[in-house]
């Protein structure tokens, strides 16, 4: 993995927001955008009304669509909301446009099924939270079942808590493994679970059914709106 570097001019990270997002898809990454050199970090919403998240934390965005600028970085969280801007025209409208001109366009959890939904990962490798990980291969992209996944200039994180390992993946990426290492140490991020079950891959398979048959009804919710979409992109258009 290689670096680029960064220019001296500041460094514009988009963080979009929508009712019902998980709030440490958000504020993982944002602790360690924030620290970024020269960066600049909006909140950005349809407008200003307060979001409120999955869990009912209010959020005050501070730009708008309308008073968006260009993005260095673009970043989509997940969370159940994530169901409501699958078929937002205006969200994923403005995340295409926005996408045309940014440098990273990335996403944590299901923030990537949004990606998906835009047409913004055909063809790319991408990640996403292990309960829906199958799911990008519907939107056109490869998934592959890791922490952090790079393509080009795509970066997606895995499920919640990975938000913090994509976003000190993001910093290295722009500028060296001694920044990303500083803004680790700041925040002392140096996991220590008491238990390994944070994976299917190290959790019990027990435990791995019990968590898969209750998120059953949310998963299959998902897999049936993106079938819904697709069919619909595929329908002829009808004239008038």
């Amino acid at each position: 993995m290689s670096t680029q570097p960064q220019s001296t001019s500041d460094l514009v990270v988009g963080m979009l927001l929508f009712p019902g997002l998980t709030l440490l898809d958000l504020a993982g990454p944002y602790e360690v955008f924030s620290r970024l050199p020269k960066a600049r970090v909006h909140l950005v919403a349809a407008r200003f009304d307060p979001i409120l998240s999955e869990k009912g934390v209010l959020i005050t965005p501070d730009t708008s669509f309308d008073d968006a600028p260009t993005f260095d970085i673009l970043f989509v969280p997940g969370g159940t909301g994530q169901l409501q801007v699958m078929e937002d025209d205006r969200f994923l409208s403005f995340l295409r446009e926005k996408s045309q001109a940014a440098g990273l366009i990335t996403s944590v959890c299901t923030g990537s099924l949004i990606l998906g939904a835009a047409g913004l990962l055909r063809g790319y490798r991408a990640t996403t939270h292990w309960r829906y990980l199958d799911l990008l291969g519907l939107l056109g992209a490869q998934p592959i079942p890791e922490r952090v996944v790079i393509d080009r200039n795509r970066i997606t994180g895995a499920g919640v808590s990975a938000g913090i390992d994509f976003a000190l993946v993001v910093a290295f990426v722009l500028f060296g493994e001694t920044t990303a290492q500083a803004i680790q140490l700041a925040i002392e991020y140096d996991p220590a679970p008491s238990f390994h079950s944070g994976s299917p891959k190290s959790a019990d398979s027990s435990l791995v059914n019990r968590i898969s048959t209750a998120t059953g009804e949310l998963y299959e919710k998902r897999r049936r709106q993106i079938e819904r979409i697709i069919a619909l992109s595929r329908e002829p258009t009808r004239q008038s």
